[in-house]
């Protein structure tokens, strides 16, 4: 493999890598990212130019090797300690729910990364708003591969830089729809890409104020500024409420049957501060309630929607 930069992080923890940066793969055919064999590399626009990111972790090692390419590649290294979760704090989280417990006792070393690029987390969350997670992969493929660049280094012939804001701002209408993407959706990206760099700055601020500076974004609701919040921000309490699944998952794993938002909310009350941290685990764990039924088929015409999800 190219050398590219090198450096090595000792993390003091366990880390699964797949485990740790799943919510950064957007589908199995995610050509911002690739993982196997204990390895994941991952493509993206960073403050510094386009760079792609190669971690490894060998079995039974708490080192993890950390090798970048591109313009981006010192700010990519500069991130392994947050993007692997080191600034998050677990020491008050307690499981209240036998499940929980084993959940946190298979994946000990897991923390809420913070991988501190907005945009890079809310273009995809926006995409996924409202539709079939095959969709919404598909949709956030073609336009990746349609008008982002070929990444730098070894991964070239496999990864895709995503695009650039300005990049986000300048698709047109017609491109988003024929990703099978509604104009109230393409609308609200490129909203989000035109004030990018406002955007970026909220990784400065508390959670709470920084959910609500993301809610104040047309098209970005509770769930969308959650779904952000989870990777961008490292919030370990950022619950994605207004999710199809998520309420539904959870209420079954923790109590044999699924319940709303409002139900939700109240199971995970006495996690509060730790919320998204239950939902994490019991999705690293495989719990979902049994799924019954036809999946939904992915759709050939969107109409526009209003309001923010």
């Amino acid at each position: 493999m190219t050398s590219g930069r090198v450096r090595e992080w000792r993390a003091g923890r366990p880390v699964h890598l797949a485990a740790q940066l799943a919510a950064f793969r957007r589908g199995s055919g995610d050509p911002t990212s690739w993982t196997g064999g204990g390895a994941f590399a991952r493509a993206v626009q960073t403050p510094d130019g386009a760079g792609v990111l190669h971690l490894v972790v060998r079995p039974g090692c708490a080192t993890v090797e950390c090798r970048a390419w591109g313009a981006g590649a010192e700010w990519l290294l500069d991130s392994v300690p947050d993007l692997l979760g080191a600034g998050d704090d677990p020491s008050g989280f307690r499981a209240r729910h036998a499940v929980v417990g084993e959940a946190w006792r298979r994946y000990p070393g897991y923390r809420v990364p913070r991988s501190r690029l907005v945009l890079d987390a809310l273009v995809p969350a926006i995409i996924e708003q409202k539709v079939t997670g095959q969709e919404a992969f598909a949709g956030y493929r073609r336009l990746v591969r349609r008008f982002g660049e070929r990444a730098p280094g070894p991964f070239g012939d496999r990864l895709v830089v995503p695009p650039t804001a300005s990049g986000w701002a300048s698709i047109p209408s017609w491109e988003f729809l024929q990703a099978q993407v509604d104009p109230a959706r393409s609308r609200a990206v490129v909203a989000a890409a035109r004030v990018a760099g406002r955007l970026e700055q909220v990784v400065d601020l508390a959670p709470v104020p920084a959910r609500r500076r993301l809610r104040a974004l047309p098209g970005v609701g509770v769930w969308t500024a959650a779904e952000v919040a989870q990777r961008a921000l490292g919030d370990p309490d950022a619950v994605s409420f207004g999710d199809f699944h998520v309420a539904k998952d959870i209420g079954w794993a923790l109590t044999g049957r699924p319940v709303d938002d409002a139900g939700l909310a109240r199971l995970l009350e006495p996690y509060r501060g730790h919320r998204f941290r239950v939902q994490a685990l019991l999705v690293l764990a495989g719990h979902r309630r049994p799924r019954r039924g036809p999946r939904m088929a992915p759709r050939r015409h969107l109409p526009a929607r209003s309001g923010a999800r």
